[in-house]
């Protein structure tokens, strides 16, 4: 596993960007079981239209998870919503998106971790913390909010709050901007290819995790460090001087 970047030429960090879904929550845990009420509720016991349903959006109706082709793991609600709407004849993209973001909200969240202690770690050292998630805004907050760390950050941001979306790198820099730190000294650590080339393109340290389903040999190209879990991000920062 790729862990070891430090040495010379390294920077300081004083940032750290997270995804929240994959990164901060366990993709499958939280989502799999989720996506399986979405499916039965729009699909209103038609077993036909639930098959389309999950075949759209590359869901695996019987184990109740994602395919790790699934276009709803690092795509926003709305590019999901359009996917579902194709198989509802009549049904409104814009309807779907606003049920999947109110219904997200209070989903069976699975933390990678402690989060609280977590979190108040990373802050005790002075760093500057941000979310930027593909999720809607409104989702993110409540996620964050639940798991008693929607105080924590310095910055939260979705697809929808007018910053842009992942693999953009428009939302990270405006991270960086916020907080008055500059990009090369901020790390975007994540679960996906999205995040990953996203923080490139912004000049960002890149840190891929493996809670989400990218497989590590599909993430190390866009990394600059492949750890287990967020856990290990101490660590690693100690690493760097």
């Amino acid at each position: 596993m790729k862990t070891d970047v430090a040495g010379a030429g390294t920077r300081a960090i004083d940032g750290l960007l997270f995804d929240k879904d994959g990164t901060l929550f366990d993709f499958h845990g939280t989502w799999g079981v989720w996506a399986g009420g979405v499916i039965e509720h729009l699909s209103e016991g038609d077993a036909g239209r639930a098959a389309d349903l999950a075949r759209a959006i590359h869901y695996d109706l019987g184990a109740r998870q994602f395919h790790d082709t699934s276009p709803a793991i690092a795509g926003t609600n709305r590019e999901v919503a359009e996917l579902l709407a194709e198989c509802l004849p009549g049904a409104e993209a814009g309807r779907i998106e606003t049920y999947l973001m109110t219904s997200s909200a209070t989903a069976p969240l699975v933390p990678v971790l402690d989060l609280v202690d977590f979190i108040a770690g990373l802050r005790a050292r002075g760093l500057r913390l941000g979310v930027m998630t593909n999720d809607a805004e409104f989702s993110a907050r409540a996620h964050l909010a639940a798991s008693g760390i929607g105080e924590a950050f310095d910055f939260i941001a979705g697809f929808d709050s007018g910053h842009g979306a992942k693999p953009d790198a428009a939302p990270l820099l405006v991270f960086a901007r916020a907080e008055g730190i500059a990009p090369e000294r901020v790390a975007m650590v994540g679960d996906s290819t999205h995040d990953l080339v996203a923080g490139r393109a912004a000049g960002m340290v890149t840190v891929a995790v493996l809670t989400g389903t990218a497989p590590e040999a599909e993430l190390a190209p866009y990394a600059d460090v492949v750890l287990p879990d967020i856990g290990y991000l101490p660590a690693w920062l100690d690493s760097r001087g």
